[in-house]
Formats: C-alpha cells, sequence, structure tokens
C-alpha cells in the first residue's frame, strides 16, 4: 500500500517554479515634453539667444520718431547629468543557477530602466529651478502655489487656476497637460460635489465612471489632460502661508511643440558595454548615459504643491 506516509522521501519538500516573478513598473512619460536638440555637436554648454518684444507709443505729429532697441538675453544650459548602471554575474554562479538564462536576459534591460527612471525624475525635478516658497509670478499670475482644500489638498478651483495662470502669461491653450500624484487622483475621484462643476460638459460621466483609468484621467478637467505619476519631486514649503508636510510638486503646462517647458540634448543615448573579467572570472554589464536639461519657459509651467497624506 502506497500513502503520503512511507513515500515521504520521494516527495520534494519544496517545488519551485520555471518562471522568475518581476516587479511592477510604472510608465514614464516626462522626456516627451523636452525639446531635445540636435544641434549640440560637442562640449559641455549650450547657448541659445533670445530677443524680447518692440515697443510702441504715441506718436506726436510732426516729431521725431524715438527709436528703441529689443532687448536681448541669453538662455545657456549644461550636460551636467552622468549616469552609470553595472551588473555582474560570476562563472561559478552560471554554472550552479538554474535560472542563470533567464536572469542574465534581464541585466540590461533592467540597466536601461534604471537610467529611463534617472531621466525621468531630473526632468520632473526641474520644477525645483523656479523659485522655492514665493509665488512666482508672471504677468500678476502665480505659477507655484500650494493647492487650496483643507489640509492642502485639491479642489477643481485649483486647474481653473493653473489654466488662468498660463493663459496670462501668453501661453496658447492646446496640448495643455497635467502630470498629478495618484493622491490628486484620489482627491478628484471622491469629491462629493463634483456633479456641480456645470461649465465643462466634459465632466460628464465622472461621478458614475471614476475619473482615472491606468495612468491617464478618463476624463478633461478644465482643459487639461491629467496624467498620474509616481515620480513626481518631493516639495514642502510655505507660499502665501500655506504649508505643505507631505507635499508633491504637481506639474501644469502645455505640450504645444513650439512652447515645450523644458529643453534637453544627449550627450550620449544609454550605451551597453559588456566584457568578460578573467581576473575576477566573471561578465560584467554596463549601461551609461550622458544628458542635459533645464527649464526653459518659465511662463509655460505652474506647480502647485499638494499633500498626499489625506488619502
Amino acid at each position: 500500500m502506497t500513502t503520503t506516509a512511507n513515500v515521504d522521501h520521494l516527495t520534494r519538500s519544496e517545488v519551485w517554479s520555471s518562471q522568475l516573478k518581476d516587479v511592477l513598473e510604472d510608465d514614464l512619460m516626462a522626456t516627451g515634453y523636452v525639446n531635445w536638440l540636435s544641434e549640440f555637436p560637442d562640449g559641455d554648454t549650450f547657448y541659445i539667444p533670445s530677443i524680447g518684444q518692440a515697443q510702441s507709443y504715441t506718436y506726436t505729429e510732426n516729431d521725431g520718431i524715438q527709436y528703441n532697441p529689443l532687448d536681448t538675453g541669453q538662455f545657456q544650459f549644461t550636460i551636467d547629468q552622468y549616469e552609470a548602471s553595472g551588473i555582474y554575474i560570476t562563472n561559478k554562479a552560471k554554472q550552479d543557477m538554474f535560472y542563470m538564462n533567464q536572469l542574465v536576459s534581464q541585466f540590461v534591460p533592467k540597466q536601461q530602466r534604471a537610467i529611463e527612471e534617472k531621466v525621468e525624475a531630473n526632468i520632473l525635478g526641474l520644477q525645483s529651478q523656479q523659485t522655492a516658497s514665493n509665488l512666482n509670478n508672471i504677468n500678476g499670475a502665480p505659477h507655484r502655489f500650494v493647492a487650496s482644500g483643507t489640509n492642502e489638498v485639491f479642489t477643481t478651483a485649483d486647474f481653473a487656476k493653473a489654466r488662468y495662470s498660463l493663459k496670462k502669461a501668453n501661453v496658447p491653450d492646446t496640448n495643455l497637460v497635467a502630470i498629478v500624484d495618484p493622491s490628486v487622483e484620489y482627491t478628484i475621484n471622491t469629491l462629493t460635489d463634483i456633479s456641480n462643476v456645470s461649465n465643462n460638459p466634459r465632466w460628464e460621466g465622472i461621478v458614475a465612471e471614476g475619473i482615472a483609468t491606468g495612468m491617464k484621467f478618463v476624463k478633461n478637467v478644465y482643459g487639461f489632460d491629467v496624467y498620474c505619476s509616481n515620480n513626481l519631486a518631493d516639495a514642502n514649503e510655505t507660499i502665501s502661508g500655506k504649508t505643505t508636510a507631505a507635499g508633491k510638486a504637481n506639474m501644469f503646462f502645455s505640450a504645444a511643440p513650439d512652447v515645450l517647458p523644458f529643453i534637453g540634448a544627449w550627450r550620449q543615448m544609454p550605451q551597453v558595454d559588456s566584457d568578460y573579467n578573467k581576473d575576477y572570472q566573471r561578465d560584467e554589464y554596463v549601461v551609461t548615459a550622458r544628458w542635459g536639461s533645464k527649464l526653459y519657459r518659465p511662463e509655460n509651467l505652474v506647480v502647485i504643491l499638494s499633500d498626499t497624506d489625506q488619502v
């Protein structure tokens, strides 16, 4: 007779899957909002000349014309980011490891992802090039402020105010984009008076269906296509008497091609190098990249700080 009692030595105490479990990764988006330059062949500093507006005045008949020069300036940014990711695997590990092929096949994709996440964080961190703890007024409208809701959470008025600030700065109201923390999505989803918003018919259906699917909101909020990101920068500041303690810097801007808020350049796109190190008896894999980015149009960036600890 055969039962579990007398086949103990024939039963595996541990059974392992042939698959490897991978971690979940969020979508990256920030590089799409950068004007990546191609005319930067060498060096590490790039200069862009700028010109201002012409002036007019009230003319009196038979008076001489007044001539005024255009204001000029200079914008510069540098290649200041140099990132690397290195992994190795020894000969002994390759010989003994059941999952060796699956593991090694993930080295370069994982390293590439690490570089991409660094680029994402670098671009979303450019909000820090505004003046901290300051309204950063442009044409009388603030471009950095704390969300107006109780406990520094979002209200629908904050979206309207962001649009107002961009309009005052002459930013076109096309391709408007907001990148917000998931806590903002939660706040908007749970607003009790959301159905009372009547001046934007695209809000219809939010209460029944929710406002987001995946990374992007289902609905357009006061003209903004809203995306969620876990990579926004932390920002704890006091602005106009309101303070964030667990703050994130949510970003609002126009993604119209001619007015992208950020500028950047690659000196070296992510590049893979691999080699066998005979001294250490191991295969080595390295991915490196060099780039630079900067806030190019401060008038096309509104940053709203909101607390994340109210969820």
